[in-house]
Order: structure tokens, then C-alpha cells, then sequence
């Protein structure tokens, strides 16, 4: 199988249970247990690093036999396949996250009976819990939107999220990128993706996750309509695919060139 379509799959895969691990904060304050809640995103997210762990030696193959062919161009065009990619498992994502919290409602109330992952996992696996599966998705409507209401909803915030979001798709990328441009130094420039990705890391861990779980917290507490969280969550799902169909294709290329500089500046340092 061709390895960018592996790539692009895992990718997708990551982005998509990313996305639905953001619906967790509306299943968090219907259930009233966010701890618990918290703890099914991380249960969620490994799905997520195991996608990354095994996509990762693919895109060094990827970049090593670019440079070995001298066709270091070919990766623009490979690597807006796999941004393209990970819009795509935004969208999915998006389009599931109702059916998401659905599902996770429910199993969370069920944990609280058996408390137990495994046999939690056994229970859902189970062939008629399977077939009801059908009967319990919910699609998104045009009449869930007209829900949403910015009120009270910081604005900022929402903004941050969309640029931290297209900014993380690209991180690795661009630094795996900037390798191919400087192939004698691209040890270098794989380790300055922390240039790029540590933005987003600033942004999320400042400006955006403290936002959303303070007004998580104040809807489960009843000082907020449960309306608020829904709104949040819709919007940073939104901003996760706008921000990956558009926003991260148009930061590609001057992050790669912005790591590609820095990497010929650390060279400089070690030969002058």
C-alpha cells in the first residue's frame, strides 16, 4: 500500500478522535461527572497516539527517500495531502460528535454501575449493544444550530482556539519539511518543531483550555445553561475544520521556510 495513503489515514484517524475527545466537556456536565468525563478523553486520545506512533516512521521514510531521489518537491504536494487529511477527520468528527455524546453519556452512566474499563468494553462490544447502534445516531441538523449563542461567550477565546488548531496540524510537517530543504542539518530541523508547535502549546495551555473548562465548570455547577457548553464545543470543532482546510494549508509553507532559516542559523553556530 502506498505509504502517503497509510499516512493520511493515521492522520485523519488522530484529528477525527481528537475532535470527538472535545465533546467530552458537553458529556462531562450532562452526566455531572467531569472527572470521570476527563478521564474517557484520555482513554480516547490513545487511539490518537498510537496513530502518531505509527505514522511517524512513514513520514521519515517519506522524507529520507525525497532526499535520496533528489524529488525534495514532491513533499509540498504529499504533505497538503495529509493537512487535506486531517480536515477530513476534523469534518468527520464534527459531523459525529452528537452521536459522540450520545454515546459517551451513555457510557459513562454505565461505568458508574459496573466500574470497570474492561468489562465497560466488553458490554459495548456486545453484538446487541452493537445493533443498536443504528438506532441511536444522531446527525447533525440545521435546527441544533439555532441553539448556538455567543452570549457570555468569550470571543477571543474562540479566535485563539482556530489559530492554535492550524497551527498544531502543521508542527511536525513543517519541521520534517524544513529537513528535506536542509538535508545535511535535518536532525536540526526535526527537533525545532517545538518552534512551531510550542505556539500552539502557549495558546492552548494559556488562552484556550482555561477558558473552556472554567465555563464547563460553571454550567455544571448550574451558573451557566448547559446551551453555553454546547456552543463552546461547537465552535472549537468548527474552528478545527476551518482551521485545517484552510488556515493550516496557508501556514505550510512559511513555517517550513520560518524552520528552515532557524535551522541555518543554529548551523551557524557550530560553523562559522
Amino acid at each position: 500500500m502506498n505509504p502517503l495513503v497509510v499516512v493520511c489515514f493515521f492522520t485523519g484517524l488522530i484529528h477525527f478522535t481528537e475532535t470527538i475527545a472535545s465533546s467530552m466537556r458537553l458529556t462531562g456536565v450532562r452526566t455531572k461527572q467531569l472527572a470521570l468525563s476527563l478521564s474517557f478523553v484520555n482513554a480516547s486520545l490513545l487511539i490518537s497516539r498510537m496513530s502518531n506512533m505509527l505514522q511517524a516512521p512513514l513520514l521519515g521514510g517519506m522524507v529520507d527517500t525525497a532526499i535520496l531521489m533528489n524529488n525534495v518537491n514532491v513533499l509540498w504536494h504529499n504533505f497538503r495531502f495529509i493537512i487535506f487529511a486531517a480536515f477530513i477527520g476534523n469534518l468527520i468528527g464534527a459531523l459525529l460528535t452528537p452521536f459522540a455524546v450520545k454515546v459517551f453519556t451513555k457510557l459513562i452512566k454505565k461505568f458508574e454501575e459496573i466500574e470497570s474499563v474492561p468489562r465497560l468494553i466488553a458490554y459495548a462490544l456486545r453484538l446487541r449493544n452493537l445493533a443498536k447502534i443504528p438506532s441511536n445516531f444522531v446527525f447533525p441538523s440545521f435546527g441544533m444550530l439555532k441553539g448556538f449563542s455567543l452570549k457570555g461567550i468569550p470571543k477571543t477565546f474562540l479566535w485563539l482556539n482556530l489559530i492554535m488548531v492550524s497551527i498544531y496540524a502543521i508542527g511536525v510537517l513543517c519541521s520534517l519539511m524544513a529537513g528535506a530543504l536542509v538535508p545535511s542539518y535535518r536532525t536540526t530541523a526535526t527537533q525545532l518543531s517545538g518552534i512551531v508547535n510550542g505556539i500552539a502549546t502557549i495558546l492552548f495551555t494559556l488562552m484556550v483550555d482555561p477558558i473552556a473548562a472554567h465555563i464547563t465548570d460553571q454550567a455544571a455547577k448550574g451558573k451557566r445553561p448547559e446551551g453555553d457548553v454546547r456552543t463552546v464545543v461547537f465552535y472549537i470543532v468548527m474552528g478545527r475544520v476551518v482551521g485545517t482546510l484552510i488556515i493550516s494549508q496557508l501556514l505550510f509553507f512559511p513555517g517550513a521556510h520560518y524552520i528552515k532559516t532557524v535551522t541555518l542559523w543554529v548551523k551557524g553556530a557550530f560553523l562559522p
